[in-house]
């Protein structure tokens, strides 16, 4: 019994330390990250061409998503509340759910999926083909060039896409709704911007910020400490999905407890 005991604490105590050292490792490159944005030179061209990229690649995905969204929501939404007589809420619980939750939610789990994985894949590859080695040998800082910019680029177009998807959302609701309830635009545009608070859109985009740093910084780590060979630069794209994801998740639990504590107090 001692000795299954023992062999129980040697395999344990190094996936503990494996996993301490990674979390140091990772706060180190935050660290970093944060050192070096104050620092010049500014890379403004590359973050424009980032945000670009950003917006470009995940602009279809992301309208065809959120179109399909606005309209699913709203018919499953539908026999719910005619079972109260209470279909003309339907824009208000819509425009509630979609600014509050669904709307960054949705957004940032594609990005994550489309944008997170990318980064990760190009980061990784340029590590396995000693192309980072190459610009440091080149007096080219790699760290800002490529992190910096990419992370930069994916906190201020997370926002921006997510605001467009609530927009496409809130308009493939209207044509179920108009289609159903033979609501005009104008009405239903009214009492959607009436159900809505200013604490609503200013937390939807704080927490899409927060979501956008997240998938960045998260593909740059991944494909920054990615292993040699091809099959390292598949596990840091897969990697980067998967922890951005569950630290979104995390990240939307926590931000819907502060904002309903600021609300009820």
């Amino acid at each position: 019994m001692a000795n299954r005991s023992n062999n129980r604490e040697h395999l344990i105590s190094p996936k503990i330390d494996s996993m301490m050292l990674g979390l140091a490792d990772a706060f180190a490159f935050i660290k970093r990250f944060f050192k070096e944005v104050w620092m010049p030179p500014y890379e403004f061209k590359e973050v424009i061409r980032q945000c670009y990229k950003i917006g470009y690649n995940s602009l279809a995905l992301i309208s065809l998503t959120g179109f399909i969204v606005g309209i699913v929501f709203t018919n499953q939404s539908r026999p719910s509340l005619s079972e109260f007589g209470a279909t003309s809420w339907l824009p208000s619980l819509i425009s509630i759910a979609i600014v509050r939750a669904m709307g960054p939610l949705v957004t940032a789990l594609i990005a994550a999926g489309k944008v997170g994985s990318s980064i990760g894949a190009e980061i990784g590859s340029m590590k396995v083909t000693e192309q980072i080695d190459a610009m440091e040998v080149s007096a080219t800082n790699p760290f800002k060039f490529l992190v910096v910019t990419r992370v930069l680029a994916t906190t201020f177009m997370i926002p921006v896409l997510v605001m467009y998807t609530d927009f496409v959302a809130l308009m493939g609701a209207f044509l179920s709704v108009n289609s159903n309830e033979s609501v005009s635009f104008s009405t239903y545009f009214v009492q959607v911007f009436e159900a809505i608070s200013f604490l609503d859109i200013f937390s939807s985009i704080l927490k899409s910020l927060v979501f956008g740093f997240t998938i960045g910084i998260v593909g740059c780590y991944k494909g920054y400490h990615s292993s040699k060979g091809t099959e390292g630069v598949g596990k840091a794209a897969n990697a980067s999905v998967v922890l951005a994801m569950f630290l979104i998740f995390i990240e939307e639990l926590l931000a819907l407890q502060i904002v309903n504590f600021i609300r009820m107090s």
